[in-house]
């Protein structure tokens, strides 16, 4: 356990707010809520939850050991495969911060329970969790696809990127319209296009966009 002094990386932590790599629980109530937090950021480029501080930056500490042990029941019972995570208490103005830092994963997707406790892969949108679209979920769990089918472009993929072109965003319900494919077989090509980085999906709007990654 690290005593902060004024200087202390914690506070600078602190200072940057919550993004995209960081969130703050003032406590940990529902390991299953927390478990969103875990999957979300094992399933995009990992981050930091500092736990014992407020959404505005005040520190009030944690009051015992249960809140480590509510991330542990979170990343071992309620995220699926299992959070691996690593843990740090901080005393920071006599008042005590756990530092949980969750790394990018290797074995995306990690599901979560949401509000209906049915589990979904949750990833995280600047300094929020959302659950990952259905091409994107797709995308995650065949992130390793083989390049090489790149040029064996079916006609609705080069309808897609032909119309981005010139339209710049589509939603996957316009995609099955305009090409005349499935749900299914439209979140199929969205995914392969995304692992393909030729495509991107901006989840600030609603419905989920896709455009161009250029």
């Amino acid at each position: 356990m690290s005593v902060a002094p004024p200087t202390h990386p914690i506070l600078k932590l602190i200072a940057q707010g919550e993004h995209v790599h960081q969130d703050f629980k003032f406590a940990v109530t529902d390991s299953k809520k927390i478990a969103r937090t875990l999957s979300a950021f094992a399933n995009t480029t990992g981050g930091k939850l500092l736990i014992g501080v407020k959404d505005n930056g005040v520190v009030i500490g944690v009051k015992s050991d249960e809140e480590y042990h509510m991330i542990e029941a979170a990343a071992t019972i309620h995220t699926k495969p299992e959070v691996m995570f690593r843990a740090k208490k901080h005393i920071v103005n006599g008042k005590v911060v756990l530092e949980i830092d969750v790394p990018e994963s290797s074995q995306k997707p990690h599901l979560a329970p949401d509000e209906k406790n049915y589990d979904k892969a949750f990833i995280r949108i600047n300094d929020q969790n959302r659950v990952a679209h259905p091409a994107h979920f797709k995308a995650l769990t065949s992130i390793k696809t083989d390049k090489s089918n790149a040029l064996a472009f079916t006609s609705a993929e080069k309808f897609i990127l032909s119309y981005l072109s010139e339209n710049k965003t589509i939603t996957d319900r316009k995609f099955c319209k305009y090409a005349g494919i499935s749900r299914a077989k439209s979140h199929h090509i969205l995914a392969v296009l995304l692992n393909l980085n030729l495509i991107k999906i901006n989840y600030l709007s609603t419905p989920p966009e896709f455009s161009l990654t250029t």
